[in-house]
């Protein structure tokens, strides 16, 4: 299999390459998990890695390579970058109330 060597920015992997194994079109998966092992004997600390693009090509716009940046959210702040499969037939997701407590017609809080 073809590996990449792909820097990672933020978090305890910062300013660090690893080389990652690249998919059948040539990008690197979209989330990096790596494992960090307790010192107690615990569960593993997940440290999470987004995919994001290292720089865009001057004329199409088109992404020169992939690096990581931690998500300090982990698996729960996924965010608009990842996170489940979203279908076109799917409920979107709940946006946050912008009306603070009360009806919605309640002008006097």
């Amino acid at each position: 299999m073809k590996s990449e060597e792909t820097p990672f920015e933020g978090g305890p992997m910062d300013g660090r390459s690893l080389p990652v194994l690249v998919g059948p079109t040539g990008n690197p998966p979209k989330t990096y998990r790596i494992p960090v092992p307790d010192d107690a004997g615990g569960p593993p600390t997940i440290l999470v890695y987004r995919r994001v693009p290292r720089a865009h090509s001057k004329r199409l716009g088109l992404p020169k390579g992939w690096k990581y940046e931690y998500s300090a959210e982990g698996e729960k702040g996924a965010g608009k970058r990842g996170g489940a499969l979203r279908w076109p037939w799917s409920k979107p997701d709940p946006a946050p109330d912008a009306t603070p407590g009360g009806k919605p017609d309640d002008t006097h809080g």
